[in-house]
């Protein structure tokens, strides 16, 4: 090979590197920023990168993500938020309840942001109007109020007339007095009574349970929380050590042992906000997509778990239900 083929091989090569490095500065990057730990929440991962797949983008491949998990320490979301702006995402996903979108929120008002929370976003302050966000944000809302009462329902139906119901909460969850008073009200309509326990470390999940037995308590149901989700082992545990018949917001509790669950597919809330973050990244804006609510919102029964608690089912729940595990 002479000096000028040399020369012109060195160019091409040159010229081919340039271009790989110019497309790999292309890619754009998602900012994930959870609530939870990444050890509970994987499978909502693989949720949130189907919806990015429907979209065209692919992890690794045409999008990058940068995950900042706060390990159930909200104390830690607005420093994980900043580094995701010093990082200059492109968007900026929020999940695990209002904590993280409020502090997307206060971190930037450029960046576009994502988010799934509980309760109301207007009156939570997040956007404008559902059909019109404006600002920066736009997302999910499970409004979890409305799920919380027809829970309530439920666990009038698998309790003794005139019985009293034990509601956990998760009193360091700002959305958890929305929640509360919904139950509240909820209750109120068909003269439930109701006796509400409050936990947010798995200490005091084990004394929930002695405060329901000793308070006879006939049912408990479980409100919407991030760190219930996390803890969801342990509340199956206990409610089948203290043989409590326990109402769950999500159908994976189910499956690992929970009586009753009746709420919004979580996987697919996921999946909707990949969706909607592609979306962003293709050039839509968030000001214009309007919040939405899950479509798929399911019932799940285990009949083992009901037959080891002597439980009788109705017939009528059974029907309803999406998933029977026998």
């Amino acid at each position: 090979m002479n000096r000028r083929e040399f020369i012109t091989l060195l160019g091409g090569a040159a010229a081919v590197w340039l271009r790989k490095a110019r497309a790999q500065q292309a890619v754009p990057v998602v900012g994930f920023l959870g609530v939870p730990s990444r050890d509970t929440f994987g499978y909502l991962v693989d949720a949130f990168h189907q919806g990015l797949n429907e979209t065209g983008y692919v992890n690794g491949r045409n999008v990058a993500i940068e995950y900042r998990w706060a390990d159930n320490n909200t104390d830690r979301l607005p420093a994980l938020a900043a580094d995701l702006v010093g990082r200059n995402v492109a968007v900026i996903v929020a999940v695990g309840g209002l904590a993280a979108s409020r502090a997307a929120k206060a971190a930037t008002t450029t960046i576009p942001i994502v988010f799934s929370v509980g309760g109301d976003p207007v009156a939570l302050g997040l956007v404008d109007s559902l059909s019109r966000p404006g600002g920066n944000a736009t997302g999910m809302s499970v409004f979890s109020g409305t799920l919380l009462a027809k829970r309530l329902e439920l666990a009038r139906a698998l309790m003794p007339v005139d019985a009293l119901l034990a509601v956990l909460m998760n009193p360091t969850n700002p959305e958890s007095g929305v929640d509360l008073q919904g139950v509240r009200q909820a209750a109120g309509m068909v003269g439930q009574r109701i006796l509400v326990l409050n936990a947010s470390t798995k200490n005091e999940l084990a004394g929930v349970f002695e405060t329901i037995v000793h308070q006879q308590a006939k049912a408990l149901l479980v409100g919407n929380d991030v760190f219930f989700n996390t803890r969801r082992d342990q509340l199956v545990a206990l409610a089948a050590r203290h043989a409590v018949p326990t109402i769950y917001f999500q159908r994976e509790v189910v499956k690992a042992g929970g009586l009753v669950s009746y709420g919004a597919s979580i996987p697919d809330i996921y999946r909707n906000l990949g969706i909607y973050a592609g979306r962003i990244l293709k050039g839509e804006k968030p000001a214009n997509l309007p919040v939405v609510q899950p479509t798929k919102v399911e019932m799940a029964i285990n009949m083992l778990t009901a037959r080891a608690l002597g439980l009788d089912i109705p017939p009528t729940l059974l029907v309803l239900a999406d998933e029977v595990i026998e």
